[in-house]
């Protein structure tokens, strides 16, 4: 079995080189090999497996792309030809020198180090991302998708503290929090502070003590269900990483992740403390600035994004797509839209900073013209697409209707397409969303942005990018060249840990070995 699944991996390996002097090389391998399956009984099976251990229990797959090749011919591939162990043991009468068909590469002798370091640039773009096996992906995978969750109730929890007008009860902050006011006196305490507030005095002025506890309570269960977000997230991060579930690389990526989490809570209270100045002018009502506001759910955004697609990746480590044009058509055109999607959503914010949902609430016109008066009145012209209340709801209803069209060109253009089921219930569930997305915001214009709505249009908004950011994720480009493989027998799984030893090429030269694998990636 094996040694069919060499020889086919040979062929594509040769199919997809562009040089002739290693096309060579490979066909007089591949050649060398086909003989070499049909030899005598000690030679059966295949002598070596050379593979770039990854703290893996087995091969899934020999694979190699275009773009990969070169580097496996100028790296890996040339130090591949020395070593086999096996050869010298039990088909010792077979010989090859290191060069074949006009072949330039060259033997020499090396370390399991220095062949770790010519694979490790082959090998890195479709190693796994967590050690141990499917058991371990699932645990961290499971772990990283309730994070992510995490961050969708926090974006949510967010939209409904700011609809509520909750978010200037809390007149300070502290980075790690403290207990809420526990009697009487600390509520009036806390009460006075707020008093002392623009908000209350050009808004809330008279407000009961029952009202404040009301908007402190939610103001304080944003904030507090973010801190409990980093205990979540620091807690399994660490036991994981000193398990060694966890690569190099899925570390540096978490530590980023969780760095712009902790500072997600200052830019926040940097939100929040724009707000709680006196506005310009007298008539003005006080709120944060809708440009902190905007960098503020950015951000959440680029945290939720980046949870959700390392938990994918962690669960699902290898592009699932069969060859061909269709994925390639599909990811041409929903890369466009995902970015349009995005910006779409920040432009809400704009339009929550400036709380321009509770003006021109009428559809398709803004009142009674289709274009409002005062469109581009403010100086300089730029800051019309930032604060004109005007300009900023005009600008997000066309993005939202052209997300929608767009969306929509894209269902149709891909609906005759031979795409995996996956992928074709994405597109559903975008369309489907995307209509349901631009219903809901319609209606919360239509009356007067009640809460409910209003935290129900923002949810909307994160769970469409959700579905976008999945499929964009189901589209990644497959390895052209993917063959699976049985798990490696006993004696080969001691070769490989014999191969982790570097005394074990001490004391042999380079014509005592016979290659017959290039490249296979343990997982």
């Amino acid at each position: 079995m094996q040694g069919r699944l060499l020889s086919r991996a040979f062929a594509a390996i040769a199919r997809h080189n562009t040089s002739s002097d290693s096309r060579s090389l490979l066909k007089g391998i591949h050649g060398r090999c086909q003989g070499f399956s049909s030899q005598s009984e000690p030679c059966r099976e295949p002598p070596v497996l050379l593979v770039r251990v990854l703290e893996g229990a087995g091969v899934r797959a020999f694979s190699t792309t275009p773009s990969l090749f070169p580097k496996i011919v100028q790296t890996a591939f040339a130090t591949t030809l020395c070593k086999s162990r096996m050869t010298v043991t039990s088909c010792g009468s077979l010989r090859m020198s290191c060069s074949s068909g006009g072949g330039t590469a060259k033997c020499h002798p090396f370390s399991t180090v220095s062949l770790a370091e010519n694979a490790r640039g082959v090998v890195r773009e479709i190693s796994p991302l967590v050690r141990g096996g499917e058991t371990n992906q699932r645990r961290v995978g499971i772990w990283l998708l309730g994070c992510t969750g995490w961050v969708f109730s926090m974006v949510v929890l967010g939209g409904v503290t700011r609809l509520t007008r909750s978010g200037l009860s809390m007149t300070d902050w502290k980075f790690a929090g403290g207990l809420p006011p526990l009697t009487v006196e600390q509520w009036q305490m806390e009460f006075l502070k707020y008093q002392n507030s623009p908000e209350y005095k050009r808004v809330n002025k008279g407000m009961s003590l029952d009202q404040f506890k009301f908007i402190y309570w939610m103001e304080y269960a944003h904030r507090m269900w973010g801190r409990a977000l980093g205990v979540v997230f620091a807690g399994p991060f660490a036991y994981f990483l000193v398990r060694g579930y966890i690569t190099k690389r899925l570390a540096l990526r978490l530590s980023t992740l969780m760095t712009m989490g902790a500072t997600q809570g200052l830019v926040g209270w940097w939100m929040v403390k724009s707000g709680l100045e006196e506005p310009e002018t007298e008539y003005a009502q006080p709120r944060v600035s809708p440009y902190r506001l905007a960098a503020h759910l950015t951000s959440a955004f680029v945290i939720y994004s980046g949870l959700l697609w390392t938990a994918l990746s962690v669960m699902l480590p290898y592009p699932q797509l069969s060859s061909g044009r269709a994925p390639m058509i599909v990811r041409n055109i929903a890369l466009p839209v995902a970015a349009l999607v995005g910006i779409t959503a920040v432009s809400g914010a704009f339009v929550a900073g400036n709380d321009a949902g509770h003006a021109y609430n009428t559809f398709p016109k803004m009142g009674d013209h289709w274009l409002p008066e005062g469109l581009m009145e403010m100086k300089p012209f730029f800051r019309n697409f930032f604060e004109n209340t005007a300009t900023v709801q005009l600008q997000h209803r066309i993005l939202a209707m052209t997300t929608l069209i767009s969306i929509t060109g894209m269902w149709v253009a891909t609906r005759r397409l031979p795409v995996e089921p996956q992928i074709r219930l994405l597109l559903n569930a975008t369309l489907g969303m995307a209509t349901l997305q631009v219903t809901l915001g319609i209606s919360t214009l239509l009356t007067y942005v009640p809460a409910s709505l209003g935290a129900a249009h923002q949810a909307g908004a994160l769970t469409l990018f959700t579905i976008v950011l999945a499929l964009m994720h189901s589209l990644r480009r497959p390895l052209s060249t993917s063959f699976a493989t049985a798990q490696l027998s006993q004696q080969q799984k001691s070769l490989l840990k014999a191969w982790k030893d570097p005394s074990f090429y001490g004391s042999w030269s380079c014509n005592h070995f016979f290659p017959c694998v290039t490249t296979a990636v343990a997982v």
